[in-house]
């Protein structure tokens, strides 16, 4: 009982300063655009009156003071709970168990996952809230799964053909996670598999999003088409390096060909997409090179 109170109070005092800085940053923000508390005031009209014509909200300070109160109250509950949960690991021992990175990648799954769920049941909040970049989170997205997949494929491929299907992810994930030093002494397990899987896919991902970045200036520049296949010989540089500094029998378990193999194809799968997306700039890219 000695607890609770501290927690609620932990959690609403954290929550206040959260709170506290956003409002300051948008109290900055309008300000220097020569609108002072223009932010919560138009979210103030929008959750309590409805908002059809934006330009037309009023910097009413009933509309800051009701938004302000509503802000405040949802940042101190959150607090409350995160306070709750940072109380129970404490308290309880068995949540030592749990990996922190578990409790991570769980709660950005759930938040990937919802937010997908409500830009595709409303896209005019994803090109609302993304504006021009809609187009390359969705590009960067898709071409880095692609790239991903068709690099767990070849490696599924060539494991099952030897008889020992998802070495290779065990083995990347007993040296990236464990700093395992023996090759034959990887186990294959599932959990070692997926924690490697998840860190291949987001790699990959994270790689889609620059190079989808970088495509979309070249629809503007077409000459940076030269700097976006550099980018991609780069790509292949920098894994054999990472794989040279992460453990330099890591070329022995895997052959280099395979490797290079492994990444040729993403790359080539990656590009087919991307290209098919960004013709115009490839088209203005070759007749310039013809000129």
């Amino acid at each position: 009982m000695t607890s609770r109170p501290r927690y609620v109070r932990e959690g609403i005092i954290g929550g206040l300063l959260g709170a506290t800085l956003v409002a300051v940053w948008f109290l900055i923000y309008d300000a220097a655009r020569g609108h002072p508390f223009r932010t919560p005031a138009l979210l103030g009209a929008a959750t309590f009156q409805g908002v059809t014509d934006p330009s037309a909200v009023p910097v009413a300070p009933h509309l800051v003071a009701q938004y302000t109160v509503l802000h405040g109250v949802v940042f101190a509950l959150i607090g409350i709970i995160i306070a709750s949960l940072i109380w129970s690991a404490q308290s309880q021992p068995g949540l030592g168990d749990v990996e922190w990175w578990a409790i991570l990648v769980g709660n950005a799954l759930a938040a990937a996952g919802m937010l997908a769920y409500f830009f595709v049941g409303h896209r005019a909040l994803g090109r609302v809230l993304l504006g021009p970049w809609t187009r390359v989170f969705r590009e960067g997205l898709v071409s880095g799964l692609l790239g991903a997949t068709a690099v767990a494929l070849w490696f599924l491929a060539i494991d099952t053909a030897a008889g020992v299907p998802l070495r290779t992810p065990a083995l990347l994930g007993a040296a990236v996670l464990e700093g395992l030093r023996d090759p034959w002494a990887v186990v294959v397990t599932w959990p070692l598999v997926l924690k490697y899987t998840l860190i291949h896919g987001a790699a990959f991902v994270a790689f889609g999003w620059f190079t989808a970045g970088l495509l979309a200036l070249a629809d503007r520049e077409p000459r940076l088409l030269f700097a976006f296949f550099m980018l991609f010989c780069c790509f292949e540089v920098f894994f054999i390096v990472m794989l040279m500094t992460l453990a330099e029998w890591l070329f022995e378990a895997l052959a280099w060909w395979n490797i290079l193999a492994a990444n040729l194809l993403a790359a080539l799968v990656m590009l087919a997409y991307l290209f098919r997306e960004h013709r115009v700039a490839w088209r203005e890219f070759l007749s310039a090179r013809e000129g």
